[in-house]
């Protein structure tokens, strides 16, 4: 689906605003049902789901790359990649020795539940397992969909400027964890990391955040311990108090 009928607050040409609104409740309603399938499917699958979401050039495809090359030994792991074209990334996740499916939107500017439905299938069996999505790189379009997954990660580059949580706001809004990439590059391109955490906490007091480098690793471990409590809450009866 093109940009221009996302619901992500464009007006269409000749179209008034009632009807523009009804088109994307439509759109966001049959999306969020199909959602729903797929949540109960990854739920029966007893599988990990998470959607990685950001702007071009955070580093989404090398985190994953190095997740996935740590993690495949001790549980299944699967990536289903979102791009406009090319299959670079899914080719990447490959070579690491993981299943990889590639969407291609075209001109679409994020993944949605049909899509992730129909990539999951073609997938070989997960189950007890993490499956990693990772959306097209765009901090607009994709806060408004749902995937089925159990929390949105937003994946943030030290170079992208301490503002993009207040530009943004829906994304952080959206996403449970919030991955500083690229820490390593933090005293070159005098970013700081506090002002951010503010700016996230402004638009989403909940949002947890961990500083990684996906070159370097520096904090892979951290995300792996994220990773393993959002295993253990999932598999937690309703109900269940925290330890």
């Amino acid at each position: 689906m093109d940009c221009g009928a996302d619901p992500a607050g464009l007006k269409i040409a000749g179209m008034s605003s009632e009807r523009t609104i009804r088109i994307e409740r439509d759109i966001l309603g049959k999306n969020n049902r199909i959602a729903a399938d797929n949540r109960a499917r990854f739920l029966t699958d007893d599988l990990l789901v998470f959607n990685l979401v950001s702007s071009p050039g955070a580093g989404k495809t090398s985190l994953l790359v190095r997740a996935v090359s740590e993690l495949k030994d001790s549980r299944p792991v699967g990536v289903i990649e979102g791009d406009q074209q090319t299959s670079n990334d899914a080719d990447r996740i490959r070579a690491t020795g993981a299943p990889a499916i590639q969407i291609n939107t075209g001109k679409g500017c994020h993944l949605d539940a049909a899509m992730v439905g129909e990539a999951y299938r073609r997938l070989p069996p997960l189950k007890g397992g993490i499956l990693f999505i990772e959306n097209v790189g765009n901090l607009v379009c994709p806060a408004a969909f749902d995937l089925g997954e159990a929390c949105k990660i937003v994946v943030f580059s030290t170079a992208d400027g301490e503002d993009k949580p207040l530009k943004y706001p829906d994304m952080f809004a959206a996403s449970s964890l919030m991955l500083i990439n690229k820490i390593d590059l933090a005293p070159v391109v005098d970013f700081d990391s506090a002002k951010t955490i503010e700016y996230a906490r402004r638009v989403n007091p909940n949002i947890e955040v961990l500083t990684v480098s996906a070159r370097t690793g520096e904090g892979f471990a951290a995300l792996y311990a994220w990773i393993r409590k959002q295993a253990a809450n999932q598999r937690r009866p309703v109900g269940d108090a925290l330890p």
